[in-house]
């Protein structure tokens, strides 16, 4: 294997565009605590509780809308832009937003029949009802933001769903609390949570003209539906799933205990979720890196991009690990009262995700080299895992439960993971990487002293 050099072209493109991509998702993840600050202190443990189990809810039938294009455009929408096949980029731009809308439409209208017919609770059942209008929209805004992705739009690309959406909601909230005195509950929330993922869609809309090549204005799009359709089953089943494991918590403490309590590990999760910024924002181009490398048979490239990013994310969320860490009960209590108990849960998930840290992102490595199916297989069963063992310990330790649960399946799947990448690509993750890095330097430098 080649000598690692960080200063290589893919690991210095993917860090430059990551630094940008970290600010914006810093400001996005900023503006998503402050609104659910502002969500949180307005309406009360309750109330709140009762808003994110639906969100919850909504976020994961929006990734089965997307039917795992979201995923699948990062890598048909480079490899139609590298051949210049330009009617197959603008089809599959094209298949993919008309497919998010149709089934967006379908959930839509099965929820609804469903919680007409088996939600007793008015106030929750009003808030699905608004929920479900979700659905499309948030669909719509991953596929188009992917898009821009893939043509290289990096903070246009996050600013739509990061910036525009939470920073609108916070806007509503206010001016409803503040300007009209007006009483907020779960469906007015769920309501304006609609308007700026609405706003958010735009934009999105206008990113992706922005960037798309010229190449493709006026042309007729052509399809290779069967070939899709192939490619984004497993993909689907993947952002399906992992959105599915990161809500599994709070959707079955919604079901076994109350929403009050799935309200507050929402947010100790998504508190202790802060740790993945680092990794989200250098797989903004971590992934068409990989998808390039691969595509090239660069197999020593591919780790030595795979160690050096997952070195610096690994640090970065170590360090925001330990300050969370520490602040976890005072940043519980600017919430409002109630929420504090979800400290030790806030703890246990940011030691899962200091570990899961190490490994580096994993999935991506699988997805981009073609190993969809098998990735997918392994969160699924690490999933169902998940479900059944957080079950069990919500019945006995309620919210500690459901994050101890959270942890234990985490770390079984990206270990699961980093043994699929070592045997069938011969690729080690992140920190086991940098180590045996490492050690071989070490060895080769005392080579010299022991001949002497």
């Amino acid at each position: 294997m080649s000598e690692w050099k960080p200063e290589s072209a893919p690991v210095n493109r993917v860090a430059r565009g990551g630094v940008a991509a970290f600010f914006v998702y810093g400001l996005g993840f900023g503006l998503t605590y402050c609104s659910q600050l502002v969500v949180a202190r307005t309406v009360g443990v309750e109330t709140y509780g009762t808003y994110a189990y639906v969100f919850a809810w909504m976020v994961v039938l929006a990734y089965l809308a997307t039917l795992g294009f979201d995923v699948g455009l990062l890598r048909f929408v480079p490899a139609y832009e590298a051949e210049r096949d330009w009617p197959l980029l603008r089809g599959v731009i094209q298949y993919a937003q008309r497919r998010a809308i149709l089934v967006g439409g379908l959930v839509m209208l099965v929820g609804v029949l469903f919680v007409e017919r088996f939600v007793p609770s008015t106030e929750l059942r009003r808030t699905f009802l608004v929920g479900f209008a979700l659905v499309p929209v948030l669909a719509l805004v991953r596929i188009r933001c992917s898009a821009v992705r893939a043509f290289g739009g990096v903070v246009s690309a996050l600013v739509p769903d990061r910036v525009v959406r939470d920073g609108t909601l916070i806007a509503l909230v206010a001016v409803a609390t503040l300007g009209v005195g007006w009483t907020i509950n779960a469906p007015f929330v769920m309501v304006a949570t609609l308007i700026s993922s609405t706003f958010g869609l735009i934009c999105a809309g206008f990113a992706m003209r922005n960037r798309r090549p010229r190449a493709i204005v006026g042309i007729l799009p052509a399809y290779d539906a069967a070939a899709w359709r192939r490619a984004a089953i497993p993909l689907l089943i993947l952002g399906a799933t992992e959105s599915l494991l990161n809500r599994t918590g709070v959707m079955l403490l919604g079901w076994i205990t109350s929403t009050k309590d799935a309200g507050i590990y929402s947010l100790a999760f998504n508190i202790a979720l802060v740790v993945t910024l680092p990794r989200i924002a250098m797989n903004t181009l971590f992934a068409p890196a990989i998808s390039n490398l691969n595509t090239r048979g660069d197999r020593a490239g591919m780790q030595i991009l795979i160690t050096t990013i997952s070195a610096w994310t690994f640090l970065a969320g170590l360090c925001i690990a330990t300050l969370l860490f520490v602040l976890a009960d005072p940043l519980l209590a600017w919430f409002g009262a109630g929420y504090e108990v979800g400290a030790p849960a806030i703890r246990i998930l940011l030691i899962a995700q200091v570990l899961t840290a190490s490994a580096g992102s994993q999935l991506y490595v699988m997805t981009m080299t073609g190993h969809e199916r098998s990735a997918a297989v392994l969160l699924a069963s690490c999933t169902i895992v998940n479900a059944g063992v957080s079950a069990v310990l919500i019945s006995a330790f309620g919210l500690n439960g459901a994050a101890i649960g959270t942890a234990v399946s985490l770390v079984i799947w990206n270990a699961v993971m980093a043994l699929f990448l070592w045997r069938r690509l011969d690729l080690l993750p992140g920190i086991l990487a940098k180590l045996r890095s490492s050690f071989h330097k070490r060895s080769v430098l005392a080579g010299p002293e022991r001949a002497c």
